[in-house]
């Protein structure tokens, strides 16, 4: 007797990593994919709509209605940050487990709102923190776990990147959410999460400015965010880099390491090290050809076997809640000029 497919939409390619997404499911076995775009005339002249569907080998529907009308067992939501929670409660209500793209909401309230309509129509909610996949992040956690470093006291953080191109909507205000410190703070914000077990904040500081591409956008170019932590074994501070300071012709999009301090030991780890470096003389620039681990193939791996056996997967919406509460407090603070005290629960 054969296992019929799974059914996996895909729900806007407004994200810059939609287009991997799709590459991925559209290549493992027993999965269909079927793909929306409704709002690609608003993003004209940039990729989208059936005509990327059809690049990336895809079916196509014209909105959300019709994708829902498939009955998907799953969709991954590529949206613009502040349309998550329309996508997300509309897909839980049809019954369709949820992988929703960083960060999970350009606010907590909606943040919470879309975990509880997830909870309520008995699906799950995971984000899209591939990152958290590195094998890289993988042995640093393991060495955290098995107490290699001692007692984990400090811990700095970059997510660096280029200023965001080919998707205007990353330096719109209102589409986004913000600018550098929405784009990036969450990545190392989900690393300690999960390094710290869940453990909250309890304190943001931020300062930021757009001093990188001045005039050129209308949001944070630069960002450095200072977070509190308390766990069982003592507090812990993490400080993020979390800027656009990559210059346009850089190797590659940016990178993320840490570095964890702890009573017996110092661990440093870059997420995209498996890299070869070189040279193009018809570019005349620098060159990374990586290798290694794909963190959206294992990501998107994740999601599906989530999908299939019924398995809540990791990381989920509670995560998605807590670093967008960070985020949030990041922009409070930065505004206030002082630091901000986070009153929460793990």
């Amino acid at each position: 007797m054969t296992t019929p497919n799974l059914k996996i939409g895909l729900a806007s390619f407004a994200h810059t990593h939609a287009g991997s997404y799709a590459r991925v499911l559209a290549s493992m076995p027993g999965v269909e994919v079927l793909a929306t775009d409704p709002d690609h005339a608003d993003r004209a002249p940039e990729s989208g709509g059936p005509a990327m569907a059809a690049e990336l080998g895809v079916e196509y529907v014209p909105d959300l209605d019709a994708l829902l009308a498939w009955e998907p067992d799953g969709v991954v939501v590529c949206a613009e940050n502040a349309r998550h929670r329309a996508y997300v409660e509309r897909i839980a209500a049809a019954g369709a487990h949820v992988l929703c793209e960083k960060p999970l909401a350009t606010s907590v309230a909606d943040a919470e709102a879309m975990v509880a309509a997830c909870d309520e129509a008995g699906v799950f909610l995971m984000v899209a923190f591939p990152v958290r996949f590195s094998p890289a992040f993988t042995a640093l956690r393991e060495a955290v776990d098995a107490g290699t470093l001692g007692t984990v006291a400090a811990v700095t953080g970059t997510n660096n990147g280029r200023l965001p191109s080919g998707r205007s909507w990353f330096t719109d205000p209102a589409l986004a959410g913000g600018g550098a410190m929405t784009d990036h703070t969450v990545h190392v914000a989900d690393l300690m999460d999960a390094l710290l077990g869940g453990a909250p904040a309890t304190s943001v500081y931020a300062q930021s400015n757009a001093v990188l591409h001045a005039g050129e956008v209308d949001v944070e170019t630069g960002g450095l965010v200072s977070i509190g932590y308390a766990t069982d074994a003592g507090d812990v501070v993490v400080t993020i880099d979390c800027s656009w300071s990559k210059p346009a012709d850089y190797p590659t999009w940016g990178g993320l390491t840490l570095q964890v301090v702890g009573s017996d030991g110092v661990a440093d780890m870059d997420a995209f090290g498996q890299r070869v470096d070189g040279f193009s003389q018809s570019a005349a620039a620098p060159v990374w050809l990586a290798y290694g681990a794909n963190l959206d193939e294992a990501l998107v791996a994740e999601f599906v076997d989530g999908v299939r056996t019924g398995r809540a997967p990791q990381p989920d919406g509670a995560v998605g809640v807590r670093t967008t509460r960070i985020v949030e407090a990041a922009y409070a603070s930065a505004a206030a000029g002082r630091p901000v005290a986070l009153h929460t629960t793990p």
